[in-house]
């Protein structure tokens, strides 16, 4: 049976859907096919997100992920919004969620781990949903 697939949408597909696919695909990886996509990508992942997912969780983001639209995505069964906003009408999915995560792009480290962690423990919650058949059935 294949994966659920989830798909971590913002603005610029640099910092944090980029981190969430990261952290998706090192904590859940075996239950959810992750990846990530923008509605205005930039054109690389923002650095201080590539250096702390380094240092904290040994992840290099930058050898296997990089900014895209949304027309890059193949079809997705969950799709994750990380609160900036974005609507994603065309992207039809079985499960929608906002994460309402606030943008750390500009500010200082403590920033970044910060959301570093709300995502690891939403990456968290949803496989425990997601095992437990709370979402998904």
């Amino acid at each position: 049976m294949s994966k659920p697939v989830v798909a971590f949408v913002c603005v610029h597909n640099a910092c944090r859907s980029q981190i969430a696919e990261a952290l998706c695909r090192l904590l859940a990886g075996d239950v959810l096919e992750s990846c990530s996509a923008g509605t205005e990508p930039k054109d690389r992942i923002d650095p201080n997100a590539v250096r702390l997912m380094r240092t904290q969780y040994g992840v290099e983001m930058e050898r296997s992920q990089h900014p895209k639209s949304l027309e890059a995505l193949k079809p997705v069964d969950i799709l994750i919004t990380m609160g900036c906003g974005v609507s994603c009408p065309t992207l039809p999915c079985r499960l929608r969620e906002d994460w309402g995560l606030e943008d750390p792009t500009g500010c200082g480290d403590a920033a970044y781990e910060n959301v570093i962690q709300q995502i690891r423990q939403n990456v968290l919650e949803l496989r425990r949903r997601l095992e437990k058949g709370l979402i998904l059935q």
